[in-house]
């Protein structure tokens, strides 16, 4: 292809030769190689970087291996035993000055509700209605693996020196009970050291910015050298191309993977989870109160009991408690010990009292709720409402 020449830029000289560019003849307009293609390592590491380590076979790389079932007992595990002696069940009632406080604290809350129906309206009835929440808490340890790696800094190769332990020999200190927590650790005798599949053991790769040229053209001349007529550009001083800013003019940027070490250090994570599943039951009441209100309240603790294996409570006044603990126990028990170590579990029932509080104003009937030991407030048809207007 031949270039013609542009008048007044016969004799211009450009500056020190850089990558890529090739000197043209005088008359012509300078010419720039294409940038090199980039570079493109392997996206993920291969089969060959891990090696097959004895009880560790299913591990994968970065997806975890599953969650690994625990081994057998090597005791016998204690047999669930009947809680402790259950005590009188009874319903505690609110007075009616704690019923009219909770009301005006309700209304003061609401920026637009008057407090003259809590303050003035005349209660007619006080109904309290008994209302259990059953929960069972399974407090479980499980266990997964995976392939990882990190750079090379001269941290200890122990890979193969001796057999590894087991996912379940690895010790881990284990919080309190029913507290969830996590530890991450390596597996001993796991590690080993291998060259970087990203940047194939070279430390650096081709910078993707500058396609590996170290330099780009000039975004204030386009190339040319010159802005307007005779003057020389003064952002790249004549060249027609700028260093690239993100590698500085080299045309390669340190590895990412291996911090330019070339080498990684590869070895087995452990994650351990201490997880504490909670499932309740919430006896259904005829007040009128949707139940799910009371999930953000507490109630009056009547029963606790705490083992490695609970045993259904027995013997408690709804029939509906005792149905719901034995079926979520037998449900935990069969479900957990499945992909987790059971560590132990906790069944407790709450007495939840809601009092149903039906008061008149203005010659009508309203009706509202006191519920939770926090004595909480459900108005749903609060009669002195107005809409609010923000200017």
């Amino acid at each position: 292809m031949e270039y013609q020449p542009v008048s007044g830029h016969q004799n211009r000289t450009y500056g020190t030769a850089n990558p890529g560019y090739i000197p043209s003849s005088a008359g012509r307009p300078a010419m720039f190689a294409p940038p090199a293609a980039e570079f493109q390592g392997p996206s993920a590491p291969p089969a060959g970087m891990f090696d097959n380590m004895p009880g560790y076979e299913g591990t994968m790389a970065g997806a975890g291996g599953g969650f690994l079932p625990p081994p057998m007992p090597a005791f016998p595990v204690p047999q669930p035993q009947p809680g402790p002696e259950q005590p009188h069940w009874n319903i505690p009632s609110i007075t009616e000055d704690i019923a009219r406080e909770a009301f005006v604290q309700f209304a003061s809350s609401k920026c637009c509700y008057s407090a003259a129906p809590a303050k003035d309206g005349v209660i007619s009835s006080m109904d309290a209605f008994n209302t259990y929440r059953y929960r069972l808490e399974t407090f479980t340890e499980s266990r997964s693996t995976e392939w990882s790696h990190e750079p090379y800094n001269g941290q200890p190769v122990d890979a193969l020196a001796q057999p590894p332990p087991g996912p379940w020999d690895v010790p881990a200190q284990a919080p309190n009970f029913f507290v969830d927590s996590k530890q991450i650790m390596k597996v001993p005798y796991t590690s080993s050291m291998k060259a970087c599949h990203i940047c194939v053991g070279m430390g650096r790769k081709p910078c993707k910015d500058c396609a590996g040229a170290g330099n780009k053209v000039c975004w204030v001349c386009n190339g040319s050298g010159y802005r307007m007529g005779n003057d020389r550009c003064h952002h790249c001083s004549g060249r027609g191309r700028e260093n690239c800013i993100h590698c500085h003019g080299q045309g390669s940027k340190q590895c990412e993977t291996c911090h330019g070490k070339q080498q990684l250090l590869v070895y087995i994570n452990l994650t351990v989870k201490w997880t504490n599943n909670s499932d309740n039951y919430v006896v259904e009441q005829s007040s009128g109160l949707q139940v799910h209100n009371l999930s953000n309240v507490s109630g009056k603790e009547l029963f606790r009991d705490s083992q490695y294996m609970v045993y259904p409570v027995m013997g408690f006044p709804d029939p509906t408690v005792v149905n719901a603990a034995q079926r979520l126990v037998s449900e935990h028990q069969g479900k957990f010990s499945q992909t987790s170590r059971i560590l132990q579990q906790r069944q407790t029932i709450e007495l939840i009292p809601i009092t149903k509080v039906t008061y008149s104003w203005k010659g009508k009937s309203h009706v509202y709720f006191v519920y939770g030991n926090e004595f909480k407030v459900s108005a749903d048809d609060y009669p002195a409402t107005c809409c609010c207007t923000v200017m």
